[in-house]
């Protein structure tokens, strides 16, 4: 590399030094600075991966000299820049900014140039670049708990040198998922199922639920590996996929459902051991009670095991699922040990094909049907979100819920079809329990009716056709205790199925209401946020689903309960396979999920599947489910809380925007669908509030509503303030709920700014219509070329056939030295105080009294009058009038933007009045407003519009026009062409003879606006026009300005002179 290129290179690494000072490309961590670390450019240390800030550092990557053979700016790409800020995986680096790379030979102006004499090689020497590293942080936001975030970056596990403890896909998803699935429907209500159902249909009844669970498990899959999941199972996957609305309904009662799910399976539990103490004769005090005191103990032994840890409750979880599996493996074994006389009495016999076959068919009784059969049995299918709920304690919940989640309701599915099978091929129906009740040797062959199979194995169980009996697959719910090899296994698999169920619902209500309370989408919950530990561990969520699992528990019936709680867990599923559905149909090039074997129509069958089951379980359940959820998620859209989180909503309503657009443009403009489309030249949108206000009025909803903003000067130095302004002006407008949009554009005078804004702005039809900009009150102080740059874009608003509206307030509108005043007062105090004086500001446009620089009582008056006035249309306007001085037919848009006004709140007090040149007596206005339907007080004639002004008012034009007047007439031809050629803007005096009667209308309808409405609300007229190149500037801005000088707030309005009003249908 050659000495002058060295130097080049070597001085663009110092640049860069000094410009990432600058560089607001990075995420500031709350309000503390970027952490600066030094290293050499081509070596050197920067802080740890992990964020732990020990003062440990690692090896740079290695330079880009060696990648691209040169020095440069550019860095390769490294996963750090992906990061997002807090990510306790690795620092978020932050690559040069584009305008760095662009033009930072413009900023800095200290290197030499080669051409320079060379200088001495020591000032060459290896410079040190400042790397930003963002160490150790936490993002001091409202919403946080003040601990770092989880790391959503990193797809590879961390190393748990803090002894956090992470789990994998055997141990944290398929264990938990299993136990979970595996409930006391295994044990106690199976058999019974598969009963009433027959094999066949009961076949049916596992496949559909295993459908519903199977589809949930691929659209959850394909969620998952969409990116980095963090903890919060359910709510964090519908949340992120269809955004906080959603996610913020379903997270909150599904969180609730999981609490009094710990009092579901826990009751069972009690009931069991209740069951076991009553044939012992051991009561305590009675059923009820006993159920109670039991279930208190045992919740509060499961609480003490999930706070202990995770990793004591891993091991709990263990302990269960071998005595389940055990439990299991007991019942296999007991089909085929030898069936003894008891067990053949209650309807036992070992594998019998006709057995098998006589169970095919379905027997339903006592009302039951296949609907009712499966709403008791799809419970059991449900707990596949076991492992999702704990995705935050996950070495790599993206491998390991789809593997763990999937394999675990293959396994269940097929536990679940085995022992039912086993069960049918064994056990009959129907049977007595009366040992006696056998058939003599030979007289098989007379066995018919509904117990041919145990009539052929010897044995009469008639008798159950016409009384009751108490054993057989139908009547007897411990049919599995009696199968088994074993019995007292089965009662442990029992309190295994039962305790660990309570045991995943109960780490999983917390970790879910954590994760919702992060994220600070209910406020009142913020509290609940907070973790503790090494595992950040909910406490005190722990101890609020306590609370709630203790007090469903004292109620100690949960049969109308249950239906809730079902319905609760499908409405999760339905949203995850729904948020599946969506993102794939949005088509967003972010949907990128690492498992592929989804398909977006399926997950469509799975959410209405979902639904459809919510309402076969329970109807009314059903319907309660769904209004909970709209009220919840009315509650947060009203709420809109500050996240953004690139939800498929937000694609899908990109993707019908765009849609909605495109159709438009293939419709013909009509003049009955006609709406006000607003371009307002406001600056910045918080400098003239009451352009701003006026122009919402138009449009509200309704229209298109476009803020802009003209940074005058040379680009490389306006770039920036365009660039920053975008996004906190936007922010502003919909902070003050103005539906409007922002735009600026650099240029080099402030009409050609505003030419390039008439000419681009808009998309297809939306594109703005009219153009509303203030009055420029200091035309006759300023210089020519602001005049000139005023009236010209006049000019151009009319040459592009746009409806112009110009507002003056004898006030000003422009506030903007007030908003700057109050910013530079705020910069000088500290922040505690600044804070204490925003509270105890009346608007933000509040007075000038709090300000520290010294002003006149004259300057706080007029400022003051300022503030009131451009606030003035924020404000509902008292009774009064809406005065329409419709002097020329534009289109009617002078007629319909004051109709707009009377439609809206802030101006329903106000009524219309109509005032129009013409003769005494004309009527056809009145005609002519009755067909457009527009409703008005009154209509007023001026026939005297043609007088001549008096002489105080042409006195005051005159001097209004004065220093900008030739007086050409009055020297000699000569002289007079020399001043013509020197100021050839000034007023000659054959232009004012020429526009005499233009003039005097000006003048006189002043005098009029006077005298008729002094005491209006707000005064419209229909503005001049200045034919161009025949009219001056400065004659036409007197114009405007005798026009509506001393009068209310007056707009003064000029459409297209194309129609905006039809009295057709």
């Amino acid at each position: 590399m050659s000495l002058d290129n060295a130097a080049s290179s070597r001085c663009e690494e110092s640049v860069f030094t000094a410009s990432l000072m600058e560089n607001d490309a990075y995420d500031r961590i709350g309000d503390e600075p970027p952490n600066y670390e030094e290293t050499s450019f081509s070596g050197g240390t920067t802080s740890n991966g992990n964020g732990t800030g020990n003062g440990e550092h690692r090896a740079v990557r290695p330079s880009v000299v060696s990648a691209f053979g040169h020095d440069t700016l550019d860095r390769v790409p490294n996963i750090d820049f992906y990061r997002n800020a807090g990510s306790v995986s690795g620092n978020r680096a932050v690559r040069p900014s584009l305008q760095e790379l662009h033009d930072v030979f413009q900023k800095v102006s200290v290197c030499p140039s080669p051409l320079q004499p060379p200088l001495h090689i020591s000032v060459f020497r290896p410079v040190s670049v400042h790397l930003i590293s963002v160490t150790n942080t936490v993002e001091d936001r409202e919403g946080s708990d003040g601990t770092p975030s989880d790391d959503v970056e990193s797809v590879i596990p961390l190393d748990n040198k803090d002894g956090t403890v992470r789990f994998g896909w055997i141990k944290g998803v398929l264990v938990r998922c299993m136990l979970n699935i595996w409930g006391v429907m295994l044990f106690i209500r199976l058999s019974w199922v598969f009963g009433q159902a027959g094999w066949g249909l009961g076949i049916v009844v596992i496949a559909l639920s295993c459908v519903v669970t199977t589809v949930t498990g691929l659209s959850m899959s394909a969620i998952c590996t969409n990116g980095v999941v963090r903890g919060g199972g359910a709510y964090y996957l519908i949340s992120r996929s269809l955004g906080p609305e959603f996610g913020g309904s379903i997270g909150l009662i599904f969180a609730f459902a999981n609490a009094v799910a710990v009092a579901m399976y826990v009751v069972g539990f009690a009931e069991t051991v209740v069951d076991l103490l009553k044939e012992n004769d051991a009561i305590m005090i009675d059923e009820l009670n006993d159920i109670r005191i039991i279930g208190c103990i045992s919740v509060v032994l499961l609480l003490g095991i999930s706070v202990a840890g995770m990793e004591w409750e891993a091991k709990a979880q263990i302990g269960l699922l071998i005595i389940l599996l055990v439990a299991i493996a007991n019942v296999f074994v007991g089909t085929g040990i030898p069936a003894s006389t008891d067990k053949k009495s209650k309807g036992f016999f070992n594998y019998d094909a006709k057995i098998f076959m006589e169970n095919l068919p379905p027997d339903f009784r006592d009302g039951e049907t296949f609907f009712s059969v499966f709403a008791i049995f799809f419970p059991a299918a449900t707990g596949i979100l076991a492992g999702a709920n704990i995705s935050g304690d996950l070495k790599d919940p993206q491998d390991a819920l789809p593997k763990g989640t999937l394999l675990a309701i293959l396994i269940t599915g097929v536990t679940y079809l085995g022992v039912a099978l086993c069960v049918s091929a064994t056990v009959v129906r129907d049977a007595t329990g009366n040992i006696n009740d056998t058939i003599a040797t030979g007289m098989e062959m007379l066995c018919n009716g509904t117990n041919t199979a145990a009539c052929e194995q010897g044995w009469n169980f008639s008798s159950c056709d016409v009384n009751s009996c108490k054993f057989g697959s139908m009547n007897n719910f411990q049919v599995m205790t009696m199968v088994s090899g074993f019995g007292p296994l089965i009662t442990a698999g029992t309190f295994s199925a039962t305790l660990s169920s309570a045991l995943a619902s109960l780490v999983s209500a917390p970790k879910v209401f954590q994760a919702l309370c992060k994220d600070n989408i209910y406020t009142a919950l913020k509290f609940f946020a907070k973790g503790h530990g090494k595992n950040n561990e909910p406490i005190r969520g722990y101890v609020l689903t306590f609370i709630i699992a203790v007090a469903f528990i004292i109620i100690a019936d949960l049969n109308v309960i249950a239906p809730i709680i079902s319905n609760f867990f499908l409405a999760s599923y339905a949203l995850i396979n729904f948020s599946c559905f969506h993102a794939s149909y949005a088509k967003s090039p972010g949907w990128r999920p690492a498992y592929r074997y989804y398909n977006m129509w399926l997950s469509l069958f799975g959410a209405v599947l979902c639904c459809g089951v919510m309402f076969v379980i329970n109807w009314w359940a059903a319907l309660l489910t769904y209004a909970i959820e709209i009220f919840l998620y009315v509650y947060v859209t009203v709420k809109k809380p500050n996240v953004n989180w690139g939800s498929s909503t937000q694609a899908v309503t990109f993707v019908s925007a765009v849609n909605n657009a495109l159709s438009l443009t293939g419709v013909e403009d009509h003049v009955k669908n006609f709406r006000p489309q607003c371009m307002v030249l406001t600056g910045a949108p918080k400098n003239r509030p009451a352009l701003l206000d006026l122009a919402h009025c138009f449009t509200k909803n309704y229209g298109l509503c476009l803020t802009c903003e003209v940074f005058v000067g040379p680009r490389t130095e306006t770039l920036t303030d365009v660039n920053a302004g975008m996004e906190k002006n936007q922010m502003w407008l919909n902070k003050k709920k103005r539906k409007a949009f922002y735009a600026a554009v650099a240029c080099d005078s402030f009409r050609q700014g505003t030419e390039i804004l008439l000419q681009a702005s808009g998309l297809g039809r939306l594109k703005p219509n009219i153009l509303m900009m203030g009055f420029k009150k200091d035309w006759r102080t300023a210089d020519t070329a602001g005049v000139q740059s005023y009236v010209g874009i006049l000019h151009d608003a009319f040459d592009f056939e746009y409806g112009t509206v110009v507002l003056r307030m004898n006030q000003g509108l422009d506030i903007s030295h007030i908003i700057k005043a109050q910013g530079e007062y705020a910069r000088t105090h500290t922040r505690t105080h600044a804070r204490t004086c925003i509270k105890q500001k009346q608007s933000e446009y509040s007075s000038l009294r709090a300000l520290t620089t010294p002003q006149s009582p004259q300057v706080v008056v007029v400022n003051e009058r300022l503030v009131s006035t451009s606030t003035q249309f924020q404000r509902k306007q008292g009774k009064g009038t809406i005065d329409v001085w419709w002097m020329f037919d534009d289109g009617g848009l002078t007629l319909l933007l004051p109709y707009i006004l009377t439609t809206r709140k802030k101006f329903k007090d106000c009524k219309m009045r109509i005032f129009i040149a013409g003769q005494p007596g004309r009527v056809e206005m009145k005609s002519l407003l009755e067909k457009f339907r527009i409703k008005y007080a009154d209509i007023h004639v001026i026939d005297d519009i043609t007088q001549n002004p008096n002489s105080n008012s042409w006195k005051m034009f005159e001097d209004m026009i004065e220093p900008f007047r030739l007086h050409e007439g009055s020297k000699s031809t000569t002289l007079a062409e020399a001043l013509r050629k020197d100021n050839p803007w000034k007023i000659s005096d054959a232009e004012l003879d020429t526009f005499e009667e233009k003039t005097n209308l000006q003048v006189r309808l002043n005098e009029l606006l006077q005298e008729n409405s002094r005491a209006a609300n707000l005064i419209i007229v229909s503005m001049p026009i200045a034919r161009l190149g025949s009219v001056s500037d400065h004659l036409y801005m007197a114009w405007l300005d005798i026009l509506t000088k001393n009068l209310p707030p007056t707009m003064l309005i000029r459409g297209n002179h194309k129609s905006v009003l039809t009295f057709y249908s």
